[in-house]
């Protein structure tokens, strides 16, 4: 599986994944980003990629962003699943105030 530049660069700059929602070769991976607003105060916002994984005619692991038909229901899917997380998320954190951070990736894989 491969990553795009502009996934590795930001990653090194602090955009970390949180959650990824994951339908057979279909994911939605929800990322934490540092920013900051227009006032120049840091902000964390989240946005969402989706992915499919595929292996090439050589057998090597590669990923897209292009979908195919049949993908299309696995994209709807992951992407519900992040939404919903992404909402529920927010809700938390308003009544928690604050989470404690946790580096590590979650993976959920949503059955069809």
């Amino acid at each position: 599986m491969t990553n795009t530049t502009t996934e590795n660069k930001t990653t090194s700059e602090g955009n970390k994944p949180e959650k990824k929602f994951r339908a057979g070769a279909i994911s939605a991976t929800v990322w934490r980003n540092h920013g900051q607003n227009k006032n120049g105060e840091p902000v964390i916002f989240k946005t969402v990629s989706l992915e499919r994984n595929y292996k090439d005619k050589n057998e090597e692991w590669k990923s897209t962003h292009s979908f195919r038909i049949n993908d299309l229901p696995k994209v709807a899917l992951v992407s519900n699943k992040a939404y919903e997380y992404l909402v529920m998320s927010d809700a938390d954190a308003k009544s928690d105030d604050a989470k404690p951070g946790d580096d590590a990736i979650i993976e959920e894989e949503v059955v069809m």
